[in-house]
């Protein structure tokens, strides 16, 4: 599977009102936090993308901004202009298996 196959599955994953950063998803699928980056880059619109966000939990600033009403409007706790990561931070396995 290529790297945005894996990419995406993880974001797909990800239940609405909770996050991932890039160095969780890099981490699940054995890359890098960059990699991931470039990957979202090329992933189509109907993945959450805006559950991804930076480590400090600063949302992705692509898309005209839209990732903090987006997030707002699921519930996700905040703290400021930033995601709360300890409250909202996804921990479970989101990767989903792969097809026979």
């Amino acid at each position: 599977m290529d790297i945005v196959a894996e990419v995406r599955e993880v974001v797909a994953a990800i239940p609405a009102g909770s996050v991932v950063s890039y160095g969780d998803i890099a981490e699940r699928i054995g890359t890098g936090p960059r990699q991931v980056g470039h990957a979202m880059r090329l992933i189509d619109e109907g993945v959450p993308w805006w559950r991804v966000v930076h480590a400090d939990g600063t949302p992705a600033t692509c898309h005209q901004g839209q990732a903090p009403r987006l997030l707002a409007e699921e519930g996700t706790p905040m703290r400021g202009t930033r995601v709360d990561m300890r409250r909202a931070r996804h921990h479970g396995d989101a990767r989903v298996p792969p097809s026979p």
